[in-house]
């Protein structure tokens, strides 16, 4: 089924009300048993939609991202696991189903819904969780996401969050995490469908770069050693 590019339903009060309650507690648990701090919150939108664009190393990084704003975080996950109540309950706590195996257009027009319905949208730049201290090639979700609605990308990197919980772990360390968010890029103005092509090719290396930096920042404020 295809969507329209019509904004979705603003969240209902009991999605808004209960999504409050569960980051209060994820929040305080990850300040206690990670000692997560974020500097840079000076950056962070208070209003309007924006693109969170985070490094990402770990399953983790969806809970840490919510200590950037207090504001309810919209995120993309495999249709197979909204089913019954648990999928009521992600819904409410802002993931957006997408069904497996999907053209990454599908995706790319439920991403951009959201952005048209006001609110904040995690885009996970490397695509799946990576590894090491180098940031890889980015896929051009954000870019092109920014391209189709002028939100501003935020670039956000995240540091321990490897050493706490790698891929395969079965336990969560407490490991130090600190985020380092860096300041917001904002849409540049094109014309033109090659101009736009050419914009998001290069917004995408620019936020390569950014990412890189804020990420390197974070680890050494980890204390994770950021070369082999």
């Amino acid at each position: 089924m295809s969507r329209s590019d019509a904004a979705p339903p603003p969240p209902k009060r009991w999605e808004l009300v209960f999504y409050a309650v569960i980051r209060t507690i994820l929040v305080a648990f990850a300040r206690v048993w990670f000692r997560v701090r974020g500097r840079g919150h000076e950056h962070v939108p208070s209003e309007g939609p924006f693109v969170i664009a985070p490094v990402h190393r770990s399953n983790l990084d969806f809970l840490l991202v919510l200590i950037i704003t207090r504001r309810r975080i919209r995120y993309l996950g495999k249709d197979s696991v909204f089913k019954g109540v648990f999928g009521t309950i992600l819904k409410a706590l802002g993931g957006i189903p997408v069904a497996r195996g999907t053209a990454d257009r599908e995706a790319l027009q439920a991403c951009i819904e959201v952005i048209r319905g006001g609110e904040p949208l995690v885009v996970f730049p490397e695509g799946t969780r990576q590894s090491g201290p180098e940031v890889q090639e980015l896929f051009d979700g954000a870019a092109f996401i920014q391209s189709r609605t002028s939100a501003p990308i935020l670039p956000v990197g995240i540091g321990g969050s490897e050493a706490a919980m790698p891929k395969g772990a079965k336990f969560i360390k407490p490991h130090k995490v600190r985020l380092v968010i860096g300041e917001p890029l904002t849409a540049p103005e094109v014309e033109g469908a090659k101009a736009r092509r050419a914009a998001i090719r290069s917004r995408t290396a620019e936020l390569h770069e950014v990412i890189q930096g804020l990420f390197d920042q974070a680890q050494q404020e980890a204390g994770t050693p950021n070369h082999p």
